[in-house]
């Protein structure tokens, strides 16, 4: 089932130079979306639309795979953050495990859970502890935001419009909550089949005061709009999913989801 596609997502964020590390970074994005998305409930569009402007803000537009490293005084502290995984000492982790995927995953601890997740799905998925820059391989780029998004249960704030709550779960805060906002509300307006920047014409479909800002009346009635074609039943008919129970042997699970990644 395709979610979204090429095109649709860059009338999202502008246009993208093909063969860049850009264009790379967002394809991987959507095919794992476009792949796995159905069966663990990102089918819905409202429910994407929160989720692209997570990744978008995590990822400069999709124009990063990997946290940029100053360090800062805050990604200094990383080495010694025991609560992301890593050890008291200055050895180095807080480097080693920094944000890598679209949304930036960092910590020991989620490099692990992430290894338990993918190899769940195929035995013979990369030990991202030992090497967390497979993170940013095919398949697994893109798959990383999913085994995220699904495993803090993001889809049911997503349900309830609660974009600060969903980026507490990502940041840890609000750290650039206006800028998460901005690219969701780009997304909606796309999803609903607008510019990304023509908040007006939406308003005006939708009643509301035409001044072209999106604000918190904009804002619920883009949700409201997007949530009503899950109720649709080609959307409808496909619930949120569990993890399935990997099929034997290895790669057996990529090489019946993504045959084409075999030739």
């Amino acid at each position: 089932m395709q979610i979204l596609t090429y095109d649709a997502l860059c009338r999202v964020t502008g246009p993208i130079a093909a063969g860049s590390g850009q264009d790379r970074n967002a394809r991987s994005m959507l095919l794992g979306l476009n792949t796995y998305g159905a069966e663990t409930g990102l089918n819905q569009l409202h429910r994407v639309s929160y989720f692209l402007g997570q990744l978008l803000h995590e990822s400069a537009g999709f124009k990063y795979d990997r946290e940029l490293w100053g360090p800062t005084p805050a990604q200094a502290r990383y080495d010694m953050r025991t609560d992301l995984g890593n050890t008291p000492a200055r050895d180095g982790d807080g480097y080693r495990y920094r944000g890598r995927g679209p949304i930036q995953i960092t910590g020991k601890s989620n490099y692990q859970q992430f290894t338990t997740w993918a190899r769940a799905l195929d035995p013979a998925a990369p030990d991202f502890v030992a090497d967390p820059d497979a993170v940013n391989l095919d398949p697994w780029e893109g798959l990383v935001p999913i085994w995220y998004w699904t495993t803090r249960n993001l889809n049911a704030l997503a349900d309830a419009g609660d974009l600060r709550a969903i980026t507490r779960c990502i940041n840890g805060g609000y750290n650039g909550l206006s800028d998460r906002r901005r690219w969701t509300g780009r997304a909606q307006l796309v999803l609903l089949g607008h510019g990304a920047t023509d908040a007006r014409g939406f308003q005006r479909v939708a009643g509301l005061q035409v001044d072209g800002q999106i604000g918190a009346k904009t804002r619920l009635a883009l949700h409201q709009a997007l949530a009503e074609l899950a109720a649709r039943p080609a959307i409808a008919a496909v619930k949120s999913k569990p993890i399935p129970k990997p099929a034997t042997g290895p790669l057996a699970w990529l090489r019946t989801h993504m045959p084409w990644l075999f030739g």
